[in-house]
């Protein structure tokens, strides 16, 4: 944040290159939502996409904070054009970014974005000052939001005791309230956003704290939300974790055995980083295909889409019902599995228990600057055809830069965990060696 390319001066123009781009699209100038999460740079940076909006002519809705699939929802609930979130999900406060939905709530069509692309390098020109565009605030927005996701879900919560991390960010209004109003007795953790403290110790990236109030308190359950609240990973009543894999898992189970007989799911898509015990439930417990898709929760839409399939996620916990939203969301994750428990009469652990996982075990190598993708290096290659030859027929490896964070992820999965830490091991080494002198930290 700051630094290049998200800074005041370039937010400013792309909110004008986004109005100039929506005005060719529609007949009429606006409106576009802005949301943000709980960053201090949030105010600057809203200020900025604001000015940049009227300068092309554009009316401006103002959303405060709320989770990133709050905008989403909103965008299309209010026949918007456009919706702007400012948010870096689970980064710390010093990051920030911005994501654009279309008026359907799904992420830009390529032709504008290649469209913004190409005003961007234009010279800022500002509308006449009788077309200029104004800016106003939905006032009732976070409630909107918090309607439409107690709708999505039937499920009861009463007698419930829920701890709920708000990873101090975009969702720390609205997440504990929407599970009071279902019935739930709720301690909410992660809730006192100062600007500077999004996802520090809390959230679905820390969830140490949850795990241990969950079993200070005897509660049912911890949830623990991302910074932008649209990822979950659960706590059960024995302060275990819950990741998006095992989420996912009881999600579908339910949602083929539902209450009204009827079999809806047609297949589940994960990613290349989903565990193979994932792979194996959907496709021998469940009878349904498994599909991989890329790392990243568009990804896991786009291959959606693709498959006509509606669910899908990571396991960090994006997880997409597109019966509900196009987007991933924490809040009403949480509502189906909570729902999955009162349909089968059971606790979330003996849910998790119903999955086997495979030993998994991931690396970070650290990068200065952008990582290269060392998975085309032919020594690497043949380092990979080499472990996966170790690991057997169930072992997989998985290399890729990171696109979020200067990292080179490793990721080892097979039957045995010894013979996945040493292979990760090797690995590890092999690639720590191929980094060049300028980038080693």
């Amino acid at each position: 944040m700051g630094t290049p390319p998200i800074t005041p001066d370039f937010v400013l123009k792309l909110g004008w290159a986004v109005g100039k781009a929506l005005g060719e699209e529609f007949d009429e100038p606006g409106p576009v939502l802005i949301g943000k999460d709980t960053r201090a740079s949030g105010y600057m940076f809203e200020s900025a996409l604001e000015a940049g909006l009227a300068a092309a002519g554009v009316e401006i809705r103002l959303l405060g904070p709320l989770p990133t699939p709050a905008i989403a929802y909103l965008t299309r609930n209010t026949r918007a054009h456009a919706g702007i979130v400012i948010s870096a999900s689970h980064n710390p406060h010093y990051d920030n970014g911005i994501k654009l939905f279309s008026a359907d709530g799904k992420k830009l069509s390529d032709a504008v974005e290649m469209k913004i692309e190409k005003i961007l390098a234009a010279s800022l020109a500002v509308v006449g000052p009788n077309k200029m565009g104004k800016a106003s605030r939905i006032v009732d927005a976070a409630r909107r939001y918090m309607e439409f996701c107690k709708s999505q879900v039937e499920v009861d919560l009463s007698g419930l005791r829920l701890v709920v991390d708000c990873a101090n960010g975009a969702a720390y209004q609205v997440a504990p309230k929407v599970f009071e109003e279902l019935g739930a007795e709720v301690t909410a953790i992660g809730a006192a956003p100062d600007g500077f403290n999004i996802n520090h110790g809390v959230g679905a990236t820390s969830p140490e704290k949850l795990q241990g109030i969950v079993k200070e308190r005897q509660a049912d359950l911890g949830i623990a939300l991302d910074g932008d609240g649209d990822r979950l990973i659960m706590v059960d009543h024995c302060g275990e974790l819950v990741d998006g894999d095992e989420t996912l898992r009881i999600i579908a189970a339910d949602q083929k055995n539902g209450k009204d007989g009827k079999n809806k799911l047609q297949g589940v898509v994960g990613t290349v980083m989903s565990n193979m015990g994932l792979q194996k439930a959907v496709e021998e417990d469940l009878g349904l295909p498994f599909h991989r898709a890329k790392v990243g929760d568009r990804y896991v839409l786009e291959l959606l889409e693709k498959e006509g399939l509606v669910l899908g996620g990571e396991p960090t916990g994006h997880i997409v019902n597109r019966d509900l939203l196009d987007s991933g969301d924490g809040i009403l994750s949480a509502l189906q599995v909570l729902a999955a428990m009162q349909n089968a009469g059971a606790s979330l652990r003996e849910l998790r228990d119903g999955m086997k996982k495979y030993p998994q075990k991931l690396v970070n190598v650290a990068w200065a600057g952008q990582p290269a993708n060392l998975a085309e290096d032919p020594e690497i290659v043949h380092a990979v055809a080499e472990a996966k030859e170790r690991l057997g027929e169930n072992g997989r490896v998985v290399l890729r830069p990171s696109g979020t964070e200067a990292v080179f992820r490793i990721m080892v999965e097979g039957e045995d965990a010894e013979l996945v830490e040493t292979s990760l091991c090797a690995l590890t080494r092999r690639v720590e060696n191929k980094i060049p002198q300028e980038n080693r930290l």
